[in-house]
């Protein structure tokens, strides 16, 4: 191994649009000698990396891409390892701390670590469909190549009953499509038939399509491996074909700003018949 001080950007280059690349992202590929990454992300961002080197693999070879940009890296090369969305979100980043780890890795050896920050799947979709993400929410994913079923489910219902609004990762394949349809059926225990549905596929892609539709209609429609799942809780509607899940301002305030009776500006929520609360957050 060589002593110099390599560096290993792991980047997330966003939903695929340059517009959405962000500005660190693009100065971290930039600096990169190397940029490592599946296929289709290479194609990506082809117009920022010209004249460098390039790993690409395909699907399922997870390991080896970060193994290749760790061990690079480490040996004094500037490496760029992309990831589509955030690296941090079912991306790179965390394989890369595995790999890391497996190594012996100590904060202050080579490579010095940058992870950089992108736009998620979640984030993207949801901003095509209007506003479903601004109360609580989860992300799961339906792939179960590395996760057990069992355990998918349960985090599925707990989700459901909950009354998160739930965005499904991953949700079918070409092998793959029984667990859409398991996870409809869990979910239609907690939600009305009409809870609104998002399909998005390749938001800020050229082949991007979305549909709104709801809980009881959404497997009329075509699901692969490129769609995201945004599934409504009980409070979220639809107006003028925008999906839109309220934060709850009408809980404690008229649409004119004026405070309802029994509650105060900066306390928390009173909720009939219970006790006013002690004091601000």
């Amino acid at each position: 191994m060589s002593d110099a001080k390599g560096v290993l950007y792991v980047v997330g280059i966003g939903p695929g649009a340059h517009d959405h690349v962000t500005p660190a992202a693009t100065r971290a590929i930039a600096d990169a000698e190397l940029v490592v990454g599946y296929t289709t992300y290479i194609k990506l961002v082809s117009e920022l990396i010209r004249g460098k080197e390039i790993v690409r693999t395909g699907m399922t070879e997870e390991i080896g891409r970060a193994r290749t940009a760790v061990e690079r890296a480490r040996d004094g090369a500037k490496v760029a390892l992309i990831s589509s969305g955030d690296a941090g979100v079912y991306g790179m980043a965390g394989l890369v701390f595995q790999v890391l780890r497996d190594l012996g890795w100590k904060r202050g050896n080579s490579p010095k670590l940058h992870i950089i920050p992108g736009v998620t799947a979640l984030s993207s979709c949801a901003s095509l469909m209007g506003a479903p993400l601004v109360h609580d929410f989860c992300a799961i994913s339906l792939s179960d190549l590395l996760t057990p079923w069992p355990v998918i489910t349960r985090r599925i219902e707990a989700a459901a009953q909950a009354d998160f609004v739930i965005g499904l990762y991953n949700p079918a394949s070409g092998r793959r499509t029984r667990q859409i349809v398991e996870a409809q059926s869990i979910i239609r225990k907690y939600r009305d038939g009409a809870t609104p549905v998002a399909l998005v596929k390749s938001a800020y892609r050229k082949m991007q399509h979305a549909v709104l539709t709801d809980v009881d209609h959404f497997l009329d429609y075509e699901i692969g491996m490129l769609t995201t799942v945004l599934v409504g809780s009980s409070n979220t509607y639809v107006f003028e074909g925008y999906m839109v899940t309220p934060r709850g301002y009408t809980n404690k305030y008229t649409t004119e700003g004026e405070v309802l009776p029994g509650q105060r500006p900066g306390y928390s929520l009173v909720l009939a018949g219970s006790p006013e609360p002690a004091g601000r957050e």
